[in-house]
């Protein structure tokens, strides 16, 4: 019989998360402690959200659709992902009429708040920052609300905004 080797523990990975501040900002965040990131309604945000976002991972929170646009502050994910049961909410904004409580398809996850950032980071400065070019948030038609980041870029970002890890 074969000796059982423990699991090794996951690496921690880096997410961007954009949000509008009308509807929820990272001073709403603050105030509450965490939320559930419920609402997303693509697929490939979906998949990450169900598949690849882990408890502990970090997170970056966007200001979309603000002036200006910027990584405003930091999030760690205190829950993997499970059904979004907004979907089944007829009274809710993210009400999916076609969704299956049998075969739900959305996916949410829960989030914690780490930090405001006193000096945010805009889009316009990591387009010329170094290290970012590769970025999903700066490639042209990007638009996904849940998103990758390297290690490499997220300690980029914390660079740009004055961290020091």
């Amino acid at each position: 019989m074969a000796a059982h080797k423990p699991k090794q523990p996951a690496t921690r990975r880096y997410w961007l998360f954009k949000s509008e501040p009308g509807s929820y900002s990272i001073d709403d965040l603050r105030r509450e402690g965490s939320t559930c990131w419920d609402g997303v309604r693509n697929y490939q945000a979906r998949n990450l959200l169900r598949d690849d976002i882990k408890r502990g991972d970090g997170v970056l929170f966007y200001h979309s659709n603000a002036k200006p646009l910027a990584v405003v502050g930091l999030a760690e994910v205190s829950r993997e992902g499970y059904v979004d049961s907004s979907a089944f909410d007829p009274g809710s904004r993210y009400f999916d009429p076609k969704s299956d409580s049998e075969k739900p398809a959305w996916c949410m996850v829960d989030i914690e708040f780490v930090a405001k950032l006193e000096r945010p980071v805009s889009r316009s400065a990591m387009m010329s920052e170094p290290g970012l070019e590769g970025m999903m948030l700066l490639r042209r038609g990007a638009r996904l609300s849940v998103q990758p980041v390297t290690e490499t870029q997220w300690e980029c970002v914390l660079k740009m905004a004055g961290i020091k890890r």
